[in-house]
């Protein structure tokens, strides 16, 4: 898919290019934590890294039947993309297994922390599936911000547009300090917001404090008016009161 099949389209039509690759760990597993601004990001992330990166992706993407479902199943087990079932609370707890489980392996794991594309180009709030997994599997996290797919591939379009891919890569973040707390609701959202506060600062999106799927709803009922956070600095996003870490 890199080098033969999708990869060169790519590489002409898109012109991407990435900052930042040597903050991505050369072995062992590592957490990408990135915006998502559309389908593509799940296309260019993998292109410009040289260790094969896997996503999480809807389980319906591996069941279709006749032709075209097996045609599906091929694309997207050959872009590194694995079935996760998300249908209800056991569900949900299986695709963090999965998640530990591969990154326990010495994966290079891709999560989008807003569970969801952005509607707007904003940054919303992260949920907290991937600070459990992180702790579980003890691997550290390495911000990404997407650059130019929401205009290569706009929400609803069924034909992508030439346009400019940039990605960038931040240094990677540790939360051993924190090791032997997973399970504590605190010390979880403290580390999803600090995950969140690293792809604002990388990004340059505008924060908002809900999260992307409520904001959908909100928008789809014409409330569009929606608040925004205020930054604030990676040490006070440390501060976790009431708990061990506080």
């Amino acid at each position: 898919m890199k080098w033969v099949f999708i990869g060169p389209l790519l590489r002409l039509f898109f012109r991407p290019e990435v900052e930042g690759k040597e903050n991505i760990p050369a072995t062992g597993g590592a957490l990408l934590a990135s915006n998502h601004l559309a389908v593509a990001d799940s296309f260019f992330l993998p292109l410009m890294l040289s260790r094969r990166v896997t996503f999480p992706a809807k389980l319906e993407y591996f069941t279709q039947k006749g032709v075209k479902g097996r045609v599906k199943k091929w694309f997207f087990t050959g872009m590194g993309q694995i079935p996760i079932d998300r249908s209800g609370g056991a569900a949900a707890q299986a695709a963090l297994d999965t998640g530990i489980r591969l990154l326990r392996e010495g994966h290079l794991l891709g999560i989008y922390p807003e569970g969801t594309r952005s509607p707007d180009g904003r940054l919303y709030k992260g949920k907290t599936g991937l600070a459990r997994m992180v702790l579980e599997a003890k691997v550290p996290v390495v911000p990404v911000a997407m650059f130019g797919t929401d205009k290569a591939n706009p929400i609803g379009s069924k034909l992508w547009r030439p346009h400019k891919i940039r990605i960038k890569v931040g240094k990677p973040l540790d939360f051993s300090r924190y090791e032997g707390l997973s399970g504590d609701r605190f010390v979880e959202r403290s580390i999803t917001d600090e995950i969140m506060y690293a792809l604002m600062e990388l990004s340059g999106q505008e924060y908002v404090d809900i999260y992307a799927a409520k904001a959908k709803e909100l928008m789809a009922a014409r409330e569009v008016d929606l608040p925004t956070q205020q930054r604030r600095t990676a040490r006070e996003t440390d501060r976790i009161p009431e708990t061990e870490a506080g």
